[in-house]
């Protein structure tokens, strides 16, 4: 059976779209070779990198401005609480919302870092968003619906470039496939793909089954049909800049300082293990980092001036996340999260992993 409604609409109700795009039903063997030579960085001036703006996207959004939409419907999937809504013309946008939600702060900063260094993300907005014919909060529907609605703090989602390649729907990548790209076969060299492990450890990346992953073929396609250019990246990073939990405590995992602060980068003081235990739902678990790609990660964190750490902190409202929580759980500060960073940042510089 097909789907003639929007797409995100035929998804929440479980249908294809009447029209499925090219990658969407790989076979495993295409998927195992699109991997092999997958890649999961590209060549970015880091320095130059304008985190308060963020990536340049036709369909993006000035930071803090204020979006008019009208309600599509509840988000289904996941415990965050969003959800879609219509803007014209013809699009919708997946919300974010609430102080006390940690994936409306921490899912601008995480995927502004990754974009900023070269890895994938998808780009995410800190909005005001004033919903039309909206359920007051709609992650707790049935509700009377209202005239209009103000969410604030609120995130915008808008996908990477690029055609989604899967086997079925969410199949994303669990991290062990990481070792599936071979560099002989054209794939990304082991020292891109350890720097994004070790990135993943520095957020605290709790969340990391298969579906928080993402296939896509970038530009082009061969003559065959087959794509040219897979890349492997990272499309949901609401729990990070915390302490990784086995259940996924939002609490814990999501824009925590305290527990972001006490979590070492590594797991000891020798080695190069990753700190980050796997959680109920994930698949990235004390990765072992090269020396090559512990020295390819500190050279583009190095990159990174105080100036861009304090705009990517700020630009993501990190202080509101902690407003008028619990007495025992004080408002952070901008500057409190840029050192905190820099000292996991010098953990990384630091270690020798020869």
């Amino acid at each position: 059976m097909t789907c003639t409604a929007t797409l995100a609409a035929c998804a929440h109700f479980g249908f294809r779209s009447a029209s499925p795009k090219p990658f969407e039903h790989l076979s495993k063997q295409a998927r195992v070779a699109a991997i092999r030579h997958a890649q999961v960085w590209q060549p970015t001036e880091v320095s130059a990198m304008d985190i308060w703006m963020g990536p340049e996207d036709k369909k993006g959004f000035a930071p803090n401005a204020t979006v008019l939409c009208d309600y599509a419907h509840q988000k289904s999937g996941g415990h965050s609480a969003e959800f879609l809504c219509a803007i014209a013309p013809g699009g919708e946008i997946k919300v974010k919302y609430g102080q006390t939600n940690g994936e409306v702060y921490a899912e601008v900063a995480a995927t502004r870092l990754l974009w900023a260094l070269g890895f994938g993300a998808d780009h995410m907005y800190p909005l005001t968003v004033e919903c039309r014919n909206c359920p007051p909060d709609p992650a707790h529907e049935p509700q009377v619906r209202q005239r209009q609605v103000r969410f604030y703090p609120a995130s915008v989602e808008r996908k990477m470039p690029g055609e989604t390649m899967e086997s079925f729907l969410d199949s994303g990548w669990s991290w062990p496939e990481l070792d599936l790209v071979s560099e002989p076969a054209g794939g990304a060299p082991r020292a891109h793909r350890d720097a994004l492990k070790l990135l993943a450890v520095l957020l605290q990346h709790t969340d990391s089954k298969p579906s928080q992953q993402r296939l896509v073929c970038l530009h082009s396609h061969l003559d065959d049909g087959q794509c040219a250019r897979p890349f492997m990246m990272v499309n949901d990073l609401g729990l990070t800049f915390g302490r990784a939990s086995p259940w996924n405590t939002q609490s814990e995992s999501s824009v925590n300082l305290d527990e972001w602060t006490k979590t070492p980068v590594w797991s000891d003081s020798g080695g190069c293990v990753g700190n980050i235990a796997k959680s109920v739902t994930g698949t990235l678990d004390h990765p072992i980092i090269s020396e090559a790609g512990r020295a390819f990660l500190a050279d583009l964190l190095m990159q990174l001036s105080d100036a861009q750490l304090h705009d990517l902190f700020a630009v993501a409202r990190f202080p509101l996340r902690s407003l008028g929580t619990t007495p025992a759980r004080p408002m952070t500060t901008v500057d409190q999260w840029v050192d905190v960073f820099k000292e996991k940042r010098d953990e990384i510089v630091n270690r020798s992993c020869a």
